[in-house]
């Protein structure tokens, strides 16, 4: 099915790569708006809505597609908790996939680090290395935070403190703690590791990402799933059938 869609955030970096995956897909780009734009000027047509800009601009958006029925993906992110609540109350007719990462990748890599977290007992010790380029100002990364969060769902860790780095005389590791590490370098896209290790054996689940047209991509495959979907709204564990 060949769709014809609307990205808000065209003149982004995400916005150009959206571009390029529609057009890998066979889809068109109907109309590519950006902050301060009026969605409604541009909404005749379009099956698929596509989210990519400021938190500020996605209400305006959200009320637009919702009026229209049109199926919305949001892969802003930043929203306050009154944003999102605003917004969800403007798409509650329509279909919705909000993710602030749209890599197919690591999305499974989130599943099975709950999984394994679920399944492996406390004497397997966790530790979590994330690496990304030089300019990045903020770590851990919003995907090691999601990490964190899974690891911690298991209810064997639940009580776990996070140790961000060790450094001097810090003595000998207990069992009630998760180790974070955040490596900058270079013009890397993002890697991230979780280890699971006990006496013996070593579990290791990495995810490397060298190009960030796999968000792109994740995103339009979300859209294509998103249009046969009924009202409501999902995750991408819900797009790859993890749930």
């Amino acid at each position: 099915m060949k769709l014809n869609i609307l990205i808000q955030g065209s003149l982004g970096r995400m916005g150009e790569a959206l571009k390029q995956a529609a057009e890998d897909k066979g889809h068109t780009i109907l109309a590519g708006i950006d902050i301060g734009d009026c969605a409604e000027d541009h909404i005749e047509g379009v099956d698929l809505a596509i989210d990519f800009s400021h938190h500020s601009a996605t209400q305006s958006l959200a009320e637009c597609v919702g009026k229209a029925g049109i199926p919305l993906i949001i892969g802003t992110t930043g929203h306050s908790e009154e944003e999102k609540g605003s917004i969800l109350k403007a798409v509650s007719s329509i279909p919705v996939v909000w993710a602030g990462n749209y890599s197919l990748g690591v999305n499974l890599l989130f599943y099975l680090t709950q999984k394994a977290s679920e399944i492996l007992p406390n004497n397997y010790d966790v530790e979590v290395i994330e690496m990304h380029h030089r300019f990045k100002k903020d770590a851990p990364s919003g995907t090691a935070e999601n990490l964190l969060e899974r690891i911690k769902a298991a209810d064997v860790r639940s009580d776990h403190r996070l140790l961000h780095g060790r450094e001097g005389i810090v003595g000998e590791r207990t069992d009630r703690e998760i180790g974070v590490h955040s490596l900058r370098g270079g013009d890397v896209v993002g890697d991230h590791t979780v280890v699971f290790a006990a006496d013996g054996e070593r579990l290791e689940l990495t995810h490397k990402a060298s190009d960030r047209m796999i968000f792109a991509r994740g995103a339009m495959h979300a859209g294509e799933w998103l249009t046969q979907q009924p009202a409501g709204l999902y995750h991408m564990q819900d797009v790859l059938g993890l749930k």
